[in-house]
């Protein structure tokens, strides 16, 4: 297992590995020693839980495997190409799954675009060193009700954790939990965006599956609150936005003003296909938009991409780093030099019309 170290995030993160690292892109806290045969001796009081250490959270945007992509899966360890080192080295990563996993189902009624993929597409995502993904948004079940099963079913197959979807709506606004160098992590996905007939058939409620709606302010309040409870860090993933729109939307400011007041740290998303700003909201971190990431179609300015990078100490956003990529092929290949600088210099001008502030 691989146990990745935590360096600024103002310089590129090369984390280091320890020499027993697998390949699967798994992030693990160190192995446990084998069980001594020897009976155990009290040495006085036990020690202290060790307190949590800072980690780096890497986010990816829009990521599906369609067209030039679905050839990709076949190589699962290489399926994202050169950003999966950015994705390995920090210590938690995610990304938005644009996608329904499923072979079969029907296309929804009246989309131009639908997209689907494998089981395989959660493997490729694990071993690019993806922890976790959101499928809380406008095609996370282009292939309805069996499409969402299937996908439902994937996931339990794979045990790869997906926010955003369930059997109810209970299911899909719950928080995935997980602990990394003693943070205790909530995060939780929901959607913004949903096509205006389907509304309806893909919100999840408590009698069907589907996927966990922001539109349902008091719902995502909620969530959120009872995601605060046991957790050092609660994270929300958010598919809202208009497409190819630079700046926020009053909806999405309120929102975000929402769930940072019912106690989410950091609160993150996408949709536009374009990267939006990012920067600070009462003291927690809010970024409007990552773009698309690994996506087929990105050309121009939809081909603009990155890796948002976010050092955290307790529930404190340190340090954001936009690392930033350029589509080809679908795959976001990193930027270096010169035009790696002047897209992080306009980067940090989107933040201009979002009402976010530089530092905390």
């Amino acid at each position: 297992m691989r146990v990745s170290a935590v360096a600024a995030v103002g310089v590129l993160i090369a984390a280091g590995v320890s020499a027993c690292g697998g390949g699967d892109g798994s992030k693990a806290q160190g192995a446990t020693p084998p069980a001594s045969t020897a009976p155990a001796k009290p040495k006085g009081p036990a020690p202290a839980k060790a307190a949590p250490q800072p980690i780096v959270i890497a986010f990816g945007g829009d990521t599906h495997f369609e067209g030039q992509l679905r050839s990709r899966l076949a190589h699962a360890s290489t399926a994202l190409g050169p950003v999966a080192s950015t994705l390995r080295a920090a210590d938690l990563a995610m990304v938005n799954l644009e996608t329904a996993i499923t072979t079969g189902g029907t296309p929804a009624p009246g989309k131009e675009f639908t997209f689907r993929a494998p089981p395989s597409a959660l493997t490729a995502l694990r071993r690019a060193g993806v922890d976790v993904a959101s499928m809380a948004n406008n095609h996370g079940m282009d292939y309805m009700e069996e499409g969402l099963r299937d996908s439902l079913a994937a996931m339990k197959r794979s045990g790869f954790p997906i926010v955003g979807i369930g059997r109810n709506a209970d299911e899909a606004y719950k928080a995935y939990r997980t602990t990394v160098k003693g943070n205790r992590i909530a995060i939780i996905g929901a959607t913004q965006v949903l096509d205006d007939n389907l509304v309806s058939a893909w919100t999840a409620t408590g009698a069907k599956g589907g996927l966990a709606s922001a539109k349902d302010v008091p719902r995502m309040v909620q969530a959120v609150k009872d995601a605060r409870k046991g957790s050092d860090l609660v994270i929300v993933y958010l598919h809202w936005g208009q497409e190819l729109k630079a700046c926020p939307l009053p909806r999405q400011q309120e929102l975000a003003k929402a769930l940072i007041g019912a106690g989410a740290d950091i609160v993150v998303g996408g949709h536009a296909h374009v990267p939006l700003g990012g920067g600070y909201l009462q003291g927690r971190y809010v970024h409007y938009g990552m773009g698309n990431f690994v996506f087929s179609s990105a050309h121009g300015a939809t081909a603009k991409s990155g890796v948002l990078l976010l050092r955290v100490e307790g529930r404190k956003v340190t340090k954001a780093k936009w690392k930033p990529a350029l589509i080809s092929g679908g795959l976001p290949i990193p930027m270096t030099g010169a035009a790696a600088a002047a897209e992080v210099k306009r980067w940090n001008g989107l933040r201009a019309c979002t009402g976010l502030s530089a530092r905390p």
